[in-house]
């Protein structure tokens, strides 16, 4: 396992050398002072010694060791990646060519160096952990069902997790990943349209939905607002694309509860369309957002 363990030896023997302090009895001649009175500060140190002892032995009673089955994971990035790049898209959800272009993005991150003497595992094998488990839902992605995918323990799917969003999330990475389009993607976007339709519809070159992202249990704070319209709870992801889905904008941190129309109000697009949208230009959407002369919903009820 990859876990960066790190103890905190000097204020544990700092524990240790008071050990005696906790078990002295106070020097008194009274005989009603039978048991020992513990200052807060003697308390206080028993508890933190406790407390890394947890952490240190994490096992409190004995146990049998069960040898790890291999995984599939290098089996996928050895053999699927190469041979059925359908199957590693099926596994992964992305293309070999856009989960290496993903690698070569975050694998400088500062997060993939722990500084120790137990180096991580390649940066490659994290994300493909990650990307099963998000492709995932249900009893399908669960930790013990990725970690045995993967062939690796239940600590390390969740370390893999917390590295690659945190690189993932990076404003230099979000950024170059998510951004208006150029005036060359643009017109190609307009053309597609153009062909699929008319010529009087070229100028609706982007694309707005919401999506659900459900959530593995109900949030314990407000958590009647994540219950969506399918029963779920969930979260409301606003999208906006070009007509090939390149993302060009992004909406996060609403409710399974909150209507599209409401969301959508809090992207970049709907905040800066009069600079983003030119003359006639408008944006394609589905019956739940109003419509606007820069808003067409192709049928409204």
């Amino acid at each position: 396992s990859d876990d960066d363990t790190n103890s905190d030896s000097a204020y544990t023997d700092s524990v240790d050398d008071d050990d005696s302090d906790v078990f002295a009895d106070d020097e008194s001649d009274s005989d009603d002072e039978d048991i020992p009175m513990l200052l807060p500060s003697t308390v206080g140190r028993l508890i933190v010694k406790e407390y890394l002892t947890l952490h240190r032995d994490r096992y409190q009673a004995p146990r049998t060791g069960l040898p790890r089955a291999p995984g599939h994971l290098r089996h996928t990035l050895d053999v699927m990646k190469e041979q059925r790049p359908d199957h590693f898209r099926n596994d992964l959800r992305v293309s070999p060519a856009v989960f290496d272009r993903i690698v070569a993005e975050i694998e400088h991150d500062p997060i993939f160096s722990n500084h120790s003497h137990h180096a991580q595992m390649p940066v490659e094998e994290q994300l493909a952990i990650v990307l099963f488990r998000f492709g995932h839902n249900g009893n399908s992605a669960g930790v013990s069902r990725i970690a045995k995918w993967a062939g690796v323990g239940k600590g390390t799917v969740e370390n893999a997790t917390r590295r690659v969003m945190t690189a993932v999330l990076r404003r230099s990475f979000m950024d170059q990943a998510v951004r208006l389009p150029t005036t060359v993607e643009k017109e190609e976007a307009k053309r597609w349209v153009e062909r699929k339709s008319c010529d009087e519809w070229r100028d609706g070159w982007l694309f707005v939905d919401g999506t659900l992202v459900p959530l593995y249990d109900r949030p314990h704070w407000y958590g009647e607002s994540y219950y969506d319209r399918k029963c779920n709870y969930s979260l409301n992801i606003q999208v906006i694309s070009l007509p090939n889905l390149q993302i060009i904008d992004f909406g996060y941190g609403f409710t399974g509860s909150t209507h599209d129309s409401t969301a959508w109000k809090e992207t970049r697009v709907y905040r800066e369309h009069e600079m983003i949208l030119e003359g006639q230009e408008w944006i394609w959407a589905d019956s739940a957002y109003p419509v606007k002369h820069w808003v067409i919903a192709p049928y409204k009820k």
